[in-house]
Parts: C-alpha cells; structure tokens; sequence
C-alpha cells in the first residue's frame, strides 16, 4: 500500500481577537512655565508664587504624577534658573525657552525629547487646582488616535480662546480673543489650553505653526484647526468646575485659589468625620489623617503631614506642622506644634509651644508659655507653666515647677538634661547643663543646678537672704 504523503505545514498567523485592546500609549507630561507673571507684581516666577503653602507648579506636578507618566517635562523660562532650583527635588525634565514666543514655541523646546509612541499631555503651572479625575476623564475621551481638549463654560469669557464648533456640533478650531471676530467673541465655551494628542501628530504639527497673528506668537491652539484639516478627531471635555481650571495671573486669583482650595480641603475632612467649628476657616496646607471624632476650631493651621487620632480635639488659633498627636488628646488654643509627636490623652496649652523632636507619652501635661524642643517627656509628667525644655530627656511622673529653665546653650554647643522619674523641680529653678536630676529627687524652688542632683534627695543652691537697713534706690540726676 503506497503510504499517504503528509500535507506541507503552513505557518498561520492568529488574529487578535476583537476584544484585546492595543497596548496603552506611553503618557509623557509636559507643564508650560516659563511665564513672566507681570500682574503678581513680584520678582518671584509666577509659578514659584505659593498656594497652600507650597509653589503653584507643585500642585501640577503632583496631579501629573498622579496619572503615572513615563516622564514630565517642565519647560521654564523667566525668572532663569530660579523654578528649577527651587524644585530641584522633583525627578523632572527641566527644558529651557530662552525667549518666551508663545505657547506653541514653548512645547516645541521640549519636543526633542518626546517619542513618536507616546501620548502627550500638555498641563499650565499657573493652573494648580486641575485634578487627577478630570484628567483621566480627558485622556479617556481622547482614545488612542484623537485630540483632547479640556473646555469650560466661562461666566466670563474675556482673556480667553473661544471654541469654534461647526453646525453639527464638532470642534473647528480654537480662536484667540485678539483674533476673534465680534460673533466669535459672544461665545462662552472658552479653552483651558489643557490638551492631549498622540506625539507623532504634535511634532507633525508643531513644524506647521506660525506667528502669523496680532500677537506675534505661535499658538498652542492652532493645532486643533490642523487636526480638523487632516480629519482627525477632537473630543472636546467640559471642565465640571470652572474654578478647577482657573489659571492665577493676580494676587486677585491666587487669593481666589486659596479660597477654592480651603473649601475643597475642609470639605474633604467633614467628609471624613470631623468636625469643624467653621469650616471656612480652617487651612490645610499638606496631607492630613484624622481618626473618628475629631473636633478642630476656629483659625487652625494645619501644614505637611499631619495625623490626628480619635477624639483629638485641637483648639482655635492653632498651627500644627508636620505632627501625630494620639487619640484624646486636647490642643487648647494659641499652640505651635512643629515637628512633634504628642502621646494619647495629654493636655496641651493654651499657648504652648514644640519645635522639632519634641516627643510626649501618654497623659504629660504641658501648660500655658512652656516651649518644649528636642526633649522627650515620660508618662504623666507635667509642666503648666512659663517653663523651656531643650535637649531634655523627661522621665514619668514628674513635676516641672513654674519658670523652670534648661539652660542647654554655652554659647558654642548645646548640652543634655536628665530628670529621673518621679523628680519634682521647684519654680523658678535653673538647669544648668549638662546635668542630671536623680530619680525622685527634689530641687528646691529658685535653685541654680549646675552639678548632679542625687536621686531621693532634696537639692538646694541658694544664697543667704539678706535684707539691708536704709538702703534708698537710686534716683535720676537732677530729682
């Protein structure tokens, strides 16, 4: 029997399914910040000018870097070398424009270094309340080929480019104010200038650019009339909140900003169940984690990372920087906390004062006029009143008297005190360091220590009381 011959094997390439989407597109993120900000009236950049405390480029760059790009480039401009060095901590791409030509020049400077396979998205560094979500919801409108631009409905449309839409309702072209006709004017639908377009396209573009327009400069948003011309879609995203795509040019708008931006943190902690006495007054300038029942009063400074536990209740007039204060603990009014960690149910103030590594355990009590710095404070220990511990190690239970003074400094170096456990300092009392106060030990009220103070023991440094008969104060000449 002949033997069948196999058929040849043919190589078969399998399709990808309808339903696998391609591979997402790189995003690349590039802020525009080399503006000049002559309305601040101020030698400093426009985007170093601070909102919450912290430059307005550093509200865009953490919304950036929000979105996961695989790079961000900032391009700067005036000011010189003063925004890069003033974020020098940022892993960014910092890309010079010498001479500010217009939005569209400026990208151009950073175009060099972007790739043909990626996203871009274009961000303002005046323009710090964009969030993460309306981003996001951009790029999604944009898909994987198209344009994206983010709109808003403007009460006031003056200073802005218009939106130019077609009868059926689809983006023509963006106009700026200074070359829009009367009717062009009347529209309310305004650019943000925030857009997203595949790199491939934008470079294509950019090379088309002119400054063929009353101002001279090569516009961002000619590339919306270029995307139309070559039939490429434009999704246009309205902006759900016209505050959120403010750009700052004033002292006017920056004090708008900082209003949006304290109603939108105090929202957010009412929200997370505290309670705030006002919430219009009440200023968050950093991230802030609170436990249940919180109260926070009037006025209330809250700056970097602050943690507050259950049941803490902080006080009015007061500024917490960088600091854990533990469950049902009390901050009365008028205290500065810098830097410190305050222990579970322990009483603070009013006007009490902790710089840095300041360190407290549970239920220390410290009263009005007492600056506690770089000093740690044992359980149930307590100073009430007109007292400065520096560079102090405090042990439990004890009681620091009423203008009790550490005297750390020489002049030239700063020098460690020891208080024991159980110790009680009477007022008035100097600490001379370096110095150590036994375990139980007393010292008595008014006593300059300047040698170890044995434990269980009350220390005494005075002199002999003397009074002297017919002793008259001095008077003025000529009296």
């Amino acid at each position: 029997m002949a033997t069948k011959k196999a058929a040849p094997t043919r190589s078969v390439r399998k399709a990808r399914p309808n339903n696998v989407a391609p591979a997402p597109q790189p995003l690349v993120v590039i802020i525009l910040a080399a503006g000049s900000g002559t309305r601040m009236k101020s030698a400093l950049p426009k985007v170093l000018q601070p909102l919450a405390g912290r430059p307005l480029l550093q509200h865009v760059l953490n919304c950036a870097r929000d979105l996961n790009p695989t790079a961000i480039h900032v391009v700067y401009g005036y000011g010189g070398e003063a925004v890069p060095q003033a974020l020098a901590h940022e892993k960014v791409s910092w890309v010079l424009q010498a001479q500010q030509l217009g939005t569209g020049h400026a990208v151009m400077q950073a175009a060099p270094q972007l790739s043909a396979d990626q996203r871009a998205l274009i961000l303002y560094g005046d323009v710090p309340l964009i969030t993460t979500a309306t981003l996001q919801a951009l790029l999604a409108a944009a898909g994987r080929d198209e344009v994206g631009i983010l709109t808003v409905d403007a009460r006031d449309p003056s200073g802005y480019g218009r939106v130019v839409r077609n009868a059926a309702g689809r983006v023509q072209a963006i106009v700026e104010e200074k070359d829009a006709s009367a009717k062009q004017r009347r529209l309310r639908e305004c650019s943000t200038g925030v857009i997203t377009l595949p790199v491939k396209r934008l470079t294509k573009w950019l090379r088309l650019l002119d400054n063929r327009n009353s101002q001279g400069e090569y516009y961002l948003t000619d590339l919306i009339a270029l995307a139309v011309r070559d039939r490429v879609a434009v999704r246009a995203l309205l902006a759900p909140d016209e505050a959120e795509v403010q750009g700052v040019n004033d002292r006017l708008q920056l004090a708008a900003a900082e209003s949006t931006w304290r109603a939108r943190q105090a929202r957010k902690l009412l929200l997370d169940g505290v309670t705030l006495i006002d919430p219009t007054r009440v200023d968050v300038r950093g991230a802030v984690s609170v436990g249940e029942d919180v109260v926070i009063d009037v006025n209330v400074v809250l700056e970097g990372d602050v943690k507050l536990g259950d049941g803490v209740r902080i006080g009015p007039n007061c500024l917490i920087r960088n600091s854990q204060i533990a469950a049902g603990t009390q901050v009365f009014g008028h205290c500065f906390i810098d830097q410190a960690i305050i222990g579970p149910n322990c009483n603070i103030g009013p006007f009490a004062r902790f710089r840095p590594k300041s360190v407290l355990a549970e239920q220390v009590h410290i009263g009005n006029f007492v600056e506690v710095k770089n000093t740690s404070i044992g359980a149930g220990s307590k100073s009430n009143h007109l007292t400065y511990l520096g560079d102090t190690t405090v042990g439990a239970g004890v009681n620091v008297g009423a203008g009790t003074i550490t005297c750390n400094y020489d002049g030239a170096n700063k020098w460690p005190t020891t208080i024991g456990d159980r110790a009680f300092i009477g007022s008035g009392s100097m600490l001379v360091a370096p110095v150590e106060i036994g375990a139980g030990a007393t010292i008595g009220a008014g006593s300059t220590i300047v040698s170890n103070a044995p434990a269980e023991q009350l220390t005494l440094a005075r002199t002999r009381q003397v009074s002297i008969a017919g002793w008259k104060r001095p008077v003025k000449r000529g009296t």
